[in-house]
């Protein structure tokens, strides 16, 4: 019985790092597609992915008030981010995992 536990806990880990991989992939698709223009660029006052300064302040205020300034859109001082980087055809969790994916590479 132990050995079946065991397994199971490694499956578990296993899907994880799955899922973990196949969003970060995702992550990284999407703004190579959709986020690069200005977040590649600093376009429209856009913090560029890799400059930790410009993200430091930014990743401070949380995940969920970057995934609700994505989507929904937001005027700072420095720029603008309109909703969906004006890409209303990307799905919200697309949206999602380009932040993760940003955020992962600008810290």
């Amino acid at each position: 019985m132990n050995k079946l536990v065991v397994t199971l806990a490694a499956s578990g880990a296993l899907m994880a790092s799955v899922s973990t991989t196949a969003q970060a992939d995702a992550g990284q698709k999407t703004y190579q597609m959709a986020c690069f223009a200005c977040h590649g660029t600093g376009a429209a006052g856009a913090p560029k992915v890799g400059d930790k300064a410009a993200w430091k302040d930014r990743i401070a205020q949380g995940m969920a008030t970057l995934e609700k300034h994505a989507l929904k859109g937001y005027k700072g001082k420095t720029g603008f981010m309109p909703p969906k980087g004006g890409r209303a055809d990307i799905s919200d969790d697309d949206v999602k995992a380009a932040i993760t994916y940003m955020v992962g590479q600008s810290k």
